[in-house]
Parts: C-alpha cells; structure tokens; sequence
C-alpha cells in the first residue's frame, strides 16, 4: 500500500475482455482500448469498488507493515502467492499475520515512517466519479486501520470500507483477527459487492483492482478493470474486461463535467 520501496513493472496497455467476448477490444497498432460497449457500461455505473494495495495506493500495505516489523522477506512470498491467485486468501492472511503480529503501536507507527503514497492519478479518478454522482467504495484484503487514512484523504467516507479488522489485547498486542470479515477470506470479495448492491441499491458496479481475488468480484460486479500501472498479474490481464495501466485511461471515458 505504501512505505519502503516501489515495486513496479511497466505494463502495455491493453484490454482482455475474457468475459464480454472479443467483440468487446479493438487492436489499433500494438495497443488494444476498450470497446464503444465496455465503455458505456464503466459510464453506466452507480458505483465503483476499489482495491487499495497496488491500485489506490503503490505498495502492498501488509509488506510495508512487514518490513517495518522485521518481517519483510517471510511475508513478500505469502503476498505474492495471495495475489497471484495460487493460495487461499485466508491462508495467506492468517500466515503473515501470525508472522508479522503487529501490536497497535506497530501499525502507528509504520503509519508514521511511511504514509500513504497514492497512486498517480488516483485522486483525480475518484474526484470525477464522485462528481459525476458515482459513489466510491474501497474493497480491500488489508487493514481498516491502514486504510482509513487513505479513504480520509481523498474523501471516502469510512463506512464504504469494506477490509479486515486486527485484534488487540488490553496492552495493544497482537491478539488475531477478524475472520468474519467478508474480505477475511478467498472469494469474500464478490459476497461484499453483493452487500453493496443491496445495501446501497446500486444496479450496475464497477471493481477496479490488480490481483486475482479482485477479479472473482466479478460477478456480481458487472465489470471487471484490471489495473496494471504497479504491477502486472498474468492472470489479471488475461481475463479483465479492460486492462488499463494508468487511471487516465478510466477519467476520459467518463462523461465531461457541465
């Protein structure tokens, strides 16, 4: 999510739109963009599911809290097998969390020494959506203590989070999680847009994200955007109905402010 080094691979942009068939793409060149379709139904949304870490912000914040705690090595592997789609989310979860243990003091801090970095163009994105009457949410595997910074900052309201909860004792240790969390677990992610659509009565959701338990949102999200501009996932790019590596992409094809 943020903190210690960038790790970044530059990506085409092109769009694998697996699931809207291949009439959804048009090939000019070596760049593929996003068809007259996929871009009416990102234009057609009452709201837009983001994930945090490598997508609203450049690192991924558990291995910024790991390296932070001594930790860095051991959980960079847990996270990459997670995201890549090859091990259970609550297995990775509960792995480096048992690894890590963070007290509260340890997240402040790690809060502290490395704050937020968002995504270029981000802010902007989420500025326009709002503007144009579309609500933002953050979908996410991390944590709600490290992420509510970040939702402060560019004005999501802290109920549209939807992420995982630490546990504490009475002196600020370590003390497990919550593992009723829908985002706790693998395929959580498609159970929270379900909540969203019904609890906030949107019809058609948009998820944005860079690793494989976001593109199991989709469905119930009507569209899946896979977001590339940190880090690639095969996996992602192959089966994302629009593949973009920039939020640029996402602004204009959005409808122009009055």
């Amino acid at each position: 999510m943020w903190g210690l080094g960038r790790v970044t691979r530059h990506a085409s942009r092109s769009v694998a739109p697996r699931a809207l068939g291949s009439a959804a793409t048009r090939r000019i060149g070596a760049t593929r963009f996003a068809s007259q379709n996929v871009q009416d139904l990102w234009r057609s949304v009452g709201a837009v599911c983001f994930d945090v870490d490598s997508t609203v912000c450049e690192d991924e914040g558990i291995d910024v809290l790991a390296e932070h705690c001594g930790a860095g090595n051991a959980v960079k592997e847990w996270t990459t097998k997670a995201m890549d789609g090859n091990v259970k989310f609550e297995d990775a979860l509960a792995a480096r969390l048992s690894i890590i243990k963070p007290s509260k003091r340890d997240i402040e801090t790690c809060l502290e020494n490395h704050p937020p970095r968002l995504t270029k163009g981000i802010k902007e994105l989420i500025e326009k959506l709002q503007a144009n009457n579309i609500e933002v949410f953050f979908v996410s595997g991390g944590f709600r203590l490290m992420i509510e910074p970040v939702a402060k900052q560019l004005n999501v309201p802290l109920r549209n989070i939807y992420a995982n909860t630490i546990f504490f004792d009475d002196k600020g240790d370590y003390a497990g999680f919550d593992d009723t969390e829908l985002t706790s677990r693998d395929g959580g992610k498609p159970e929270a847009i379900k909540v969203i659509k019904k609890t906030h009565g949107h019809n058609v959701i948009a998820m944005v994200g860079d690793g494989a338990t976001d593109l199991q949102a989709r469905p119930p999200a009507d569209l899946f955007v896979g977001f590339g501009g940190i880090v690639t996932r095969q996996v992602v790019k192959e089966n994302a109905d629009w593949f973009v590596t920039n939020f640029s992409d996402l602004m204009a094809a959005l409808p122009a402010l009055k």
